[in-house]
């Protein structure tokens, strides 16, 4: 039987309805400070919780709760007979609902140019202890940290006078999700604000729901998508939908690939992607140009695939896209014409991203689950130091082709490995991912790139193990290749760019994507 209630809450949505009803059920309650006066204002018969422990709140609000004639009462087993007499020899009464929520650190470390003493002073303390000490006597103190839970709570009274076991269990669990998280979030600003950028010895993680999604990779598959707390400008959580239906498992992981690349570039770029591997790169004057020959590098493979752009899509470059079959477009911006235009086709999903071209932060981890485990890294934000690349034949790369080389090392980078990618004019041609040798990838690229091979160059993101990719190579008519060398047998594929008049430079940074 809930008999009595202490209320002290920051986020007050709902809860002078909620107290009301309770107040009219004759349950006595309890509160602190603001929410006190809250109640009060609007008549609900309120004790303040300095009456309850005979000791005032102090240091500025830091100590209203912790008091044992609080914390007795939410602790007490009440199937214990020597809890029960403990209580009564020391006067303190059992509190059988709690309903607290927290100072609001996230909403505070979110705010621009937050100082650390604010921070600090939004870390709650008594909330928590509260909190834990409810849930941790769940079988007879139902805690609510969550105001979506008041209707819940005010259902079962309504019906049974009493809140039922199975929601007693369910309202704790959600109190050390909830307490986690927070912790969470205090441990992780806290370690930003270290000199040392170092991985902790414990790692904690937390995020938060965005969606529940109709499946995952596959239809068997349940899939959810949550996201980091905090600034994630520039990716695709940050994105708005102008258009189309909600995205799936598959988009979503696609689109973050094409956006990585995307940021690889300054000048009007556009992306495609295919099943997470790039299949159309280019580079031009302006966004209708860069999508044109983004389409001509792989008109079959863009069937279906993401497009993502770095700049605004115009009226032109919208009716071109709109020729064919795609399930996302990403881009800071379209002008009012081109976004009409997109919308004609109902299956389109549409995403507008702000600050498409923000770098990724290099604080940032890479992170990939497996199982029993979490393989945890430095983002790469690398490509190729061109003041220390190694010219190793004795042809070297004009300017034209240098420029090409850096264009296939940033979508290589990019690519499943093995990957091999062959450009020309700032275009790919021909890309080949994910093959479990390199000479496989290499014969995809090239045969892609067809005719257009002769005269283009080859990104590979590994070393050559063998010769042959520069065999391969020489036959296509390729003219320059860019590798990070280190192979034992690096001098054989020197000797036969030598041999076949090709330029090769390496690099001394190889680019892995598992």
């Amino acid at each position: 039987m809930i008999k009595r209630a202490l209320i002290s809450v920051s986020d007050k949505t709902g809860i002078v309805e909620f107290a009301k009803a309770l107040d009219s059920k004759g349950i006595e309650i309890i509160s602190t400070g603001g929410t006190a006066k809250a109640l009060s204002d609007a008549g609900i018969n309120v004790i303040n919780v300095s009456d309850v422990t005979r000791f005032p709140e102090c240091l500025d609000g830091r100590v209203k709760t912790l008091h044992p004639k609080i914390h007795a009462g939410i602790l007490a087993m009440r199937s214990n007979p020597e809890h029960m007499k403990q209580l009564d020899e020391l006067g303190v009464e059992t509190i059988d609902l709690v309903v607290i929520n927290l100072y609001p650190f996230k909403q505070t470390i979110l705010k621009e140019n937050i100082q650390l003493e604010e921070a600090i002073e939004n870390i709650d303390i008594g909330g928590p202890t509260m909190l834990r000490a409810a849930a941790k006597n769940y079988q007879d103190v139902a805690v609510i940290v969550d105001p979506a839970d008041y209707s819940v709570v005010l259902e079962e009274l309504e019906q049974s006078g009493e809140i039922s076991l199975k929601t007693k269990f369910k309202l704790a669990y959600k109190v050390f999700e909830h307490t986690s998280h927070y912790d969470t979030l205090i441990a992780n600003y806290l370690r930003d604000k270290l000199d040392e950028k170092v991985f902790p010895q414990t790692l904690s993680l937390t995020f938060e729901k965005v969606q529940d999604m109709r499946y995952g990779e596959n239809p068997h598959q349940k899939a959810v998508f949550y996201k980091e707390v905090g600034s994630c400008t520039g990716s695709i959580t940050a994105a708005k939908q102008l258009h189309g239906k909600e995205l799936s498992y598959n988009n979503i992981n696609d689109a973050n690939g094409a956006l990585e690349l995307l940021k690889e570039f300054d000048e009007p770029t556009v992306v495609a992607v295919k099943h997470a591997n790039p299949c159309g790169v280019a580079s031009a004057e302006n966004i209708y140009e860069a999508y044109i020959k983004a389409y001509e590098a792989d008109p079959v493979s863009i069937f279906g695939g993401i497009i993502a752009a770095n700049r605004e899509i115009d009226a032109r470059t919208a009716e071109e896209i709109n020729k064919i079959f795609v399930e996302i477009v990403i881009a800071p911006s379209y002008t009012k014409e081109a976004l009409e235009i997109l919308s004609q086709k109902k299956n389109i999903r549409i995403l507008e991203l702000e600050n498409i071209s923000s770098k990724v932060s290099k604080d940032t981890y890479d992170m990939k689950k497996v199982v029993g485990g979490l393989l945890v890294q430095e983002y790469n934000d690398k490509l190729i130091d061109i003041d220390n690349i190694e010219y190793v034949t004795d042809k070297k790369p004009s300017a034209a082709e240098l420029e090409d080389l850096v264009f296939a090392m940033k979508v290589v980078k990019h690519t499943k490995s093995n990957g091999i990618v062959v450009a020309k004019g700032k275009q790919t041609l021909g890309v080949g991912p994910g093959q479990t040798n390199r000479i496989m990838a290499a014969k995809i690229a090239i045969e892609y790139a067809g005719e257009r091979s002769k005269g283009a160059v080859m990104a590979s993101d590994a070393f050559f193990p063998f010769p042959d990719c520069v065999e391969a190579a020489a036959k296509a008519g390729i003219t320059a290749i860019v590798q990070p060398g280190g192979s034992i047998k690096d001098k054989e594929s020197i000797e036969a760019c030598n041999k076949h008049g090709i330029a090769m430079i390496f690099t001394g940074m190889r680019h892995f994507k598992h």
